[in-house]
């Protein structure tokens, strides 16, 4: 009887050592076949609107900017020159409206109105040729600081980039922000007296580059 118990005894010992073998074996395939979990992503924010930037931003867009204020300032001048005629003959109007004919004053205050509406016209077009201008030379531009950004964050080891300027971001580490080193870095291999050519807008509005150097809104 005491032979057989443990005969019994031993077979059961036996069964249970080879089942938790089995179950570690089992959890060990198991874990072997479970891919491993993805590389959490190193992210960089960067500010658009700082490229236009006179003192902070890329000197490329500064340039391209300056010469286009400076082809439009005779312009500018025009229109200038037009409004301050305009409030100087407002100004008569009122000192002299109760002290010379009606006849007069109505032709002074006909080309008064004339004279508004030219600067309208005028302040119009010139935003409209402005806008036009600024798309032919920041077109270039934008393909250029887009593809150089690419480059900047596979060099850093950055794989997802969020424009501040374009994503409203609640919260980010000051350490994430990648502004002022790309811009440093864009400055330092892509001087501003080697800019893009640049290339007149086609009848359609261009299709917009993921990065925005900000600024044109004048004249």
């Amino acid at each position: 009887m005491k032979v057989f118990r443990t005969v019994l005894a031993a077979g059961a010992i036996a069964a249970m050592t080879i089942l938790a073998q089995s179950l570690l074996n089992t959890g060990a395939t198991s874990a072997e076949t479970v891919p491993p979990p993805p590389a959490p992503a190193v992210i960089g924010i960067i500010d658009s609107s700082v490229f236009g930037d006179d003192k902070a931003g890329i000197a490329r867009v500064n340039v391209a900017m300056d010469q286009l204020d400076a082809k439009f300032q005779p312009l500018r001048n025009e229109i200038r020159g037009m409004q301050e005629r305009l409030n100087t003959m407002q100004t008569d109007l009122q000192k002299k409206r109760g002290i010379q004919d009606a006849a007069t004053t109505a032709r002074q205050v006909d080309e008064a109105e004339r004279l508004e509406v030219q600067i309208k016209r005028k302040a119009e077009d010139a935003r409209a040729s402005y806008q036009k201008e600024s798309l032919a030379m920041m077109e270039p531009l934008q393909r250029d600081i887009s593809t150089a950004l690419n480059a900047y964050a596979q060099a850093k080891g950055i794989t997802l980039v969020v424009d501040a300027n374009r994503v409203p971001i609640l919260y980010a580490a000051t350490s994430l922000d990648i502004t002022t080193d790309f811009i440093a870095d864009y400055n330092r291999t892509h001087p501003a007296g080697a800019a893009p050519a640049i290339t007149r807008p086609a009848s359609t509005t261009p299709a917009r580059p993921s990065t925005t150097p900000a600024r044109p809104t004048r004249p």
